[in-house]
């Protein structure tokens, strides 16, 4: 059979029908096959059955009489059936009365019967007489052969098999002839009248419908193609007429791009000399950039010096005795000199953020106790204006973080300075949680708010809400965007949400770690008394502080109940100095002791069991107070402990300290904290000078200025370290410059720390103790 032969549609519908044909013509067949195995089996069941029945009757006479020779004609008689092959009678004790047998036929299709049948059945009949039943005479036994019906039962199988295949074999050849004359010889037509269409002009032929199937699917067919070909028709005569449009078109189009080359040639070259113009232009803009940078950390230097000196007399001044309206001016004047620096703080900062050259660090801190500060600082401001500042810190929260404490610091004094700025009554609240791997602070405020034309300018530079705000409060509009561009720099985000009159809501969400060693080493120790004692709570249900101390007692485990039902437990009441009834209360209290919440900062020491907590809350400051009124922890302990490292400090020798300080007022300011700390100071105005003083005089240790004449700290202090009898020598590193890399470069010269100016005594005295020589007793006694 050829390969085109087995393409056609008719011979595949042939095959598809004989196929389906026969698969199911052999699915009857076996059908009708094990019904006739089945048949077979039951006949052969009924037909032994009723030839022992018949011989039954006879049999069971000869065993009554026991005639042999009427047994053995009977057995006989039964061996002439054709699957008979033995036959028997037994009396009563299966003793053989007389037995008759014959072999079994032999043929090689033998064992599908015996597989389908059985070799042979043995059939065994009760015989007894009709007028004696009860007497038991003996058995019939009668054993057949099934190969006898076996045979039979393969015959018709075979017979069957061989007609269904000749059945499908015929009605193949049927339906091939009925395929071919009614499908595939029309088909043949088409394809031959379709095979002389030519590609060059389809439109001029027509398709003839075969005879006898103008109404079927052929026809249809056929006659959809002609439909087809009559739109190519149409179609072609379109293309040939657009064909002939675009050839005039094209000559137009020719003389179109040419002149459009000539103006695009013409552009091209006045947009490069645009492109060397804008090239020139950016380096001039790079190198005044540079130029501004370069003016802007001279003049944070010049303009940092005298201000430093300015706010160094101002704070040795307050130091001496002075009266109430002098003191109240210098402080006056010393805060002044602090928010100028604090603003140009700002400015530098905003410009390095934007220069991108604002370095983060990333060490431990505690982000509770940075909160706790800032609220203590602002508490002063709070209570001139008589609002609540509230600290609400998750007690969960973690107790170390990895981040940059200064930045974070920078961001939420900024934000409190703000709220407390704006809010006239009410209360500002510092709210702290840790979830999601990121750190929340809320600061809410219920002061004069923002319209929603001020939300979308808030934290845009030297701007504020409004024209009123600014004229009404002041400020440079600086603090909020110097605190976005720090938190996106850290990678949180600052959110506000605020209503005029209704007060103003920041969110900052920073995405900072929690420190690895941060765990319960790190909690404060709550004696377990504590617990037993409890607290007697008498500030009101709605009073703001409230809440947060309840969520501290809560997370220590110690119990909560109302003053009146508690007179047992420690009292801890929220008093004023004009506060009379509280404070008559809290005298009269028979419990273990008093703490006394202080608001207003206006309480003077009351009784030695009444503890002063001054709030915002301080969550370490809460636990001392509880120790003290429970009398687990006593006072003098601490004023021992106090006196003890007075002592220690007051016992630490003096140090010959080299002041290197180009400016004299600083010079001054310096000499004087470090002789009140009680070490001697020698002054030398540059870095040359110092290294002469080194030569003739031995010092302990070297505060370095680094913006100097003649000779800067850096190189001063690559010399100094060249000297080998001057490599263990301390030299710390002065600055009033806060640009990006001055800590770094100030190491890397060969300094051992930093500080900013203006002089300190506080950080003064930490760094001196810090780098104090083990030796200095010994060298300061020869």
């Amino acid at each position: 059979m050829s390969k085109g032969f087995k393409q056609r549609l008719s011979y595949r519908l042939t095959r598809d029908t004989v196929l389906v044909a026969m698969a199911l013509g052999l699915v009857l067949n076996v059908i009708q096959i094990t019904l006739d195995y089945f048949s077979a089996k039951e006949s052969m069941e009924k037909e032994i059955h009723a030839l022992i029945d018949i011989s039954n009757s006879p049999a069971s006479q000869i065993a009554y009489n026991i005639d042999v020779r009427l047994a053995e004609e009977l057995l006989d008689g039964l061996l002439r059936h054709p699957a008979t092959i033995d036959a028997r009678i037994t009396d009563n004790d299966n003793e053989t009365m007389a037995a008759a047998s014959k072999s079994s036929p032999v043929s090689s299709y033998r064992w599908v019967s015996d597989l389908l049948f059985g070799p042979d059945r043995v059939f065994r009949q009760e015989l007894q007489v009709p007028q004696l039943e009860d007497l038991p005479l003996g058995h019939l036994i009668v054993t057949i052969d099934t190969y006898h019906y076996g045979a039979q039962f393969l015959q018709r199988a075979g017979y069957t098999l061989i007609s269904g295949l000749l059945k499908s074999l015929i009605l193949s050849a049927a339906l091939l002839a009925i395929f071919y004359f009614v499908l595939t010889r029309p088909m043949l037509n088409v394809i031959s009248a379709l095979s002389q269409v030519q590609a060059s002009t389809p439109e001029k032929v027509r398709l003839p419908i075969p005879a006898n199937h103008r109404e079927d699917e052929i026809g249809t067919m056929v006659g959809i193609i002609n439909q087809h070909l009559e739109t190519i028709d149409s179609s072609l005569a379109q293309l040939r007429h657009a064909e002939s449009a675009m050839k005039n078109y094209s000559t137009q189009l020719e003389h179109e791009v040419a002149d459009r080359t000539r103006e695009i040639s013409e552009k091209n070259e006045a947009l490069q000399r645009g492109n060397r113009a804008l090239v020139k232009a950016k380096e001039d803009a790079v190198r005044r950039a540079r130029a501004r940078a370069n003016f802007l950390a001279s003049m944070s230097h010049e303009i940092r010096t005298p201000l430093n000196g300015v706010l160094g007399m101002l704070g040795l001044a307050l130091e001496g005795e002075l009266d109430p309206a002098q003191r109240n001016r210098m402080e006056i004047a010393l805060n002044a000199g602090e928010s100028l620096l604090g603003l140009l703080n700002d400015i530098l900062d905003i410009s390095k953020v934007e220069a991108g050259k604002l370095s983060l660090e990333n060490i431990p801190f505690s982000v509770r106790h940075l909160i706790e500060e800032c609220a203590t600082l602002h508490a002063q401001q709070a209570r001139r204006k008589q609002i609540l500042l509230v600290t609400e810190v998750d007690p969960d929260l973690p107790e170390n973080f990895l981040g940059d404490p200064t930045r974070v610091r920078q961001v939420l004094n900024n934000l409190l300075s703000n709220a407390i700025k704006f809010t006239d009554e009410g209360s500002v609240r510092i709210r702290a949680a840790y979830s999601g791997g990121s750190l929340r602070i809320d600061v809410v405020d219920t002061g004069i708010g923002m319209s929603k034309e001020g939300l979308h300018r808030i934290f845009s530079p030297f701007s504020q809400a409004d024209v009123d705000t600014t004229r009404l409060y002041g400020g440079t509009g600086l603090g909020l965007t110097l605190c976005r561009q720090l938190v996106e720099r850290m990678h949180g985000q600052i959110l506000v949400d605020s209503r005029e009159g209704s007060g103003t809501h920041f969110t900052v969400t920073l995405p900072l770690p929690i420190h690895e060693t941060s765990g319960a080493q790190d909690l404060p120790r709550v004696d377990p008394r504590l617990k037993d004692i409890g607290i007697a709570m008498a500030i009101p249900a709605d009073n703001p502080y409230r809440s947060a101390i309840e969520a501290q007692l809560r997370k220590w485990g110690i119990p909560i109940r109302g003053a009146s039902r508690d007179p047992d437990g420690i009292l801890l009441a929220l008093a004023s100095a004009e506060d009379k009834e509280t404070l008559e209360f809290a005298n009269d209290w028979q419990g273990p002791g008093v703490i006394l919440a202080d608001a207003t900062g206006t309480l003077p020491p009351g009784k030695a069991n009444h503890q002063l907590l001054s709030l915002p809350l301080r969550r370490d400051e809460l636990l001392r107070c509880l120790g003290l009124a429970a009398g687990l922890v006593h006072s003098d302990d601490q004023h021992a402990h106090r006196a003890e490292t007075i002592d220690q400090n007051a016992a630490e020798p003096s140090l010959s300290i080299l002041l290197v300080e180009d400016n004299q007022v600083n010079q001054l300011v310096a000499t004087s904290l470090l002789k009140k700390l009680g070490h001697r100071a020698e002054p030398a105005e540059n870095g040359l000078k110092a290294l002469q003083a080194l030569e003739n005089n031995h010092y302990d240790l070297v505060l370095m200025d680094c913006q100097m004449p003649v000779m800067d700290g850096y190189e001063a202090t690559q010399r100094i370290r060249q000297n080998p009898e001057w490599q263990q020598l301390p030299i710390i590193a002065v600055t009033a410059n806060v640009m990006q890399g001055d800590r770094e470069d100030c190491l890397a010269s060969g300094m051992n720390d930093y500080i900013t100016k203006p002089y300190k005594r506080e950080e003064l005295r930490a760094v001196i103790e810090r780098w104090r020589p083990s030796d200095s007793a010994e060298v300061s006694g020869r």
